[in-house]
């Protein structure tokens, strides 16, 4: 066969020592062996192949009794001689031989490899086992009670195995590196497991769940772009920069520049393209990312991955018939998949028989208890059953799994509301708000809640941030509960219901005169903003509304109040024909008339 017709290589830039390539190829069976074990989740046995004894746990040095120091010294006295120097370096491990046995008999005589695979089917098992051991969703056992007891074996394993790593001579592949760093980011060793992962996808570019891991340690735009100076520079830093992003919900030109970049050298790739869906989604452009995700959907029909998301925009969107098509193809292409559970959960929940979605979540969460989706949307169904203090545990194990989900935040605000406890609100609203800081709804609540614990400027200043959101947003359909209530009205037209709350605020600081003026911006958000201010088109306004109606009679009693009565009559006139406040607008238009013609029979008599 010639070269042209040979099949592509994965690429690996980093030549494997000779030291790894004799102990792989001596392992070669084993290592097939281990390997099958694995794919047949049976990792106990996989992990015996390689490390067939017990390993050891990290313990502490037994404290010395006079006993055990005199036996000591009574050893050391009668050590031969070629092994004093021995004993002098290794005086401090001397409490743990195992451990040190097991480093240089077994450890060093593994490849990295199949060493990898032994200790990732340990972590595997441990795992597992943990599942188990936490039995029921939000059960007594459930959350960080159960723990991984094979963390601390690897771990101890690996921090060995990189000690010795300087002195061995042997090259480091980036497995290990990667399966440390997990370990590490399990024990909220954060910044460690940054480093171990940065390692890992220099040493290996083509591994994603080291991205992956990587990914999820990142909280903030700054970190990541701190971060990309230390990666390697090639496609994989690449994609890495726009699925980070789109997780820290940035979604703006740059970003889907380098998407379209990224499609232009893979365009039919479904997991670019869901990228994409997401993006917009983010941004709250449902009709573009409900668009991508049909298009991806009649294209590859049995394709699971991301299913979750596109129910939420089907639930969104209020298209209940989709859902429920795309509800009955999941269950038929595979009924036991987190994605599959969650996309019948919100057709469920669309049909408010939220019994029967938190059945489906929970049975998403038994497969998975870290999807993350399942989390959220069970807490958003217990709020809907009024079941309060189940909602606050299912939003805060979402936090707990991604801290970075903002609707998890939002929602514990929401719920702590309903309980009346409003600075706990104010706190979880304020991380949602950092998380969004271009979500209007979010700056909303923090001035709500500011106003409700007697922060009244800051609340102003809330809700100010609130219009800035808002002029930022189009948002046009929904927001991203799902509530239909729109928040970004665009074309220059401020939210009137925000500059409703920032002139009662200021009522209850005594400035009338900026309570008025507000007032008045929010009528004038009926007609919109004037014509050559607007552009050529011109943009309507949000026409009468509740609110816009209360600020009218609030204006109008104002007016009553500083004897201007022919302003008032006029506003309590619309509020006439408005049709809302309609009794209290007769009601003042009755209390004015008879105070024109008490003034005018005052003028009469004078």
């Amino acid at each position: 066969m010639s070269d042209a017709h040979a099949p592509p290589q994965t690429p690996n830039l980093i030549p494997k020592d000779a030291t790894e390539a004799r102990l792989e190829a001596r392992e070669a069976y084993r290592f097939l062996l281990a390997k099958t074990y694995f794919d047949c989740r049976e990792y106990d046995r996989c992990a015996a192949v390689f490390l067939p004894g017990p390993l050891p746990k990290p313990a502490t040095a037994p404290a010395t009794t006079p006993a055990t120091a005199t036996a000591t010294a009574h050893a050391h006295a009668h050590a031969p001689a070629t092994n004093a120097k021995q004993a002098a370096k290794g005086k401090s491990k001397m409490f743990t031989p195992t451990k040190a046995k097991l480093s240089n008999d077994t450890t060093k005589g593994i490849s990295q490899k199949s060493l990898f695979l032994a200790l990732y089917a340990k972590y595997i098992a441990g795992e597992k086992r943990m599942n188990e051991d936490s039995e029921m969703i939000l059960g007594p056992q459930d959350g960080g009670v159960t723990l991984n007891k094979e963390l601390p074996i690897v771990s101890a394993v690996l921090e060995e195995w990189f000690r010795d790593l300087p002195d061995s001579g042997r090259q480091p592949q980036g497995w290990l590196e990667y399966l440390y760093g997990m370990v590490l980011a399990k024990g909220k060793n954060e910044q460690l497991a940054i480093d171990y992962l940065v390692k890992s996808v220099n040493q290996y570019t083509y591994n994603w769940g080291a991205w992956q891991e990587l990914q999820a340690l990142l909280n903030t735009t700054d970190e990541l772009n701190g971060i990309v100076q230390r990666l390697p520079q090639n496609l994989m830093t690449f994609i890495f920069h726009v699925t980070s992003s789109q997780e820290l919900y940035v979604a703006n030109d740059q970003i889907h520049t380098s998407l379209s970049q990224i499609l232009a050298i893979f365009p039919t790739s479904a997991f670019l393209k869901t990228q994409r869906a997401l993006l917009h989604y983010h941004n709250k452009d449902f009709d573009d990312a409900e668009h991508i995700f049909s298009d991806l959907l009649t294209s590859d029909p049995h394709r699971v991955d991301h299913l979750d998301n596109y129910s939420n925009i089907l639930y969104v969107m209020g298209m209940r018939p989709k859902l429920a098509f795309l509800a009955q193809l999941a269950t038929a292409t595979d009924k036991f998949r987190p994605e599959t559970c969650c996309v019948v959960g919100n057709y469920y929940s669309l049909k408010s028989e939220h019994e029967k979605a938190v059945m489906y979540f929970r049975r998403a969460l038994t497969l998975d208890r870290t999807f993350l989706s399942a989390w959220t949307l069970m807490g958003h169904e217990f709020v809907e059953m009024k079941n309060t203090h189940a909602a606050i545990e299912s939003y805060r194990r979402a936090v707990d799994v991604n801290r970075k989900d903002y609707r998890a935040w939002y929602g514990l605000g929401q719920t702590y509301e309903v309980l009346e406890m409003h600075s706990y609100a104010l706190f979880y609203h304020q991380r949602a708000a950092a998380l969004r800081p271009y979500d209007p709804k979010l700056w909303m609540a923090v001035g709500q809640c500011f106003g409700k614990v007697g922060k009244v400027m800051n609340g102003i200043r809330a809700y100010k941030r609130a219009l800035v959101a808002g002029s930022y947003y189009d948002a046009g359909i929904g927001t991203s509960f799902g509530s239909g209530e729109v928040t970004g009205l665009g074309g220059g037209v401020l939210d009137p219901e925000v500059l409703y709350q920032i002139a009662l605020l200021y009522e209850r600081m005594q400035n009338m005169a900026e309570c008025a003026s507000y007032m008045e911006l929010v009528l004038a958000q009926e007609e919109g903003p004037e014509y050559d201010e607007a552009g050529s088109e011109g943009v309507g306004g949000v026409g009468v509304t509740p609110t816009t109606s209360k600020a009218r009679l609030w204006l109008a009693r104002w007016e009553y109040m500083r004897g201007m009565y022919q302003r008032a009559m006029e506003l309590a006139n619309e509020l006439c024909q408005d049709g809302v406040e309609v009794e209290d607008a007769k009601a003042l238009v009755r209390d004015i008339r008879a105070r024109m013609e008490r003034a005018g029979g005052d003028d009469d008599a004078d």
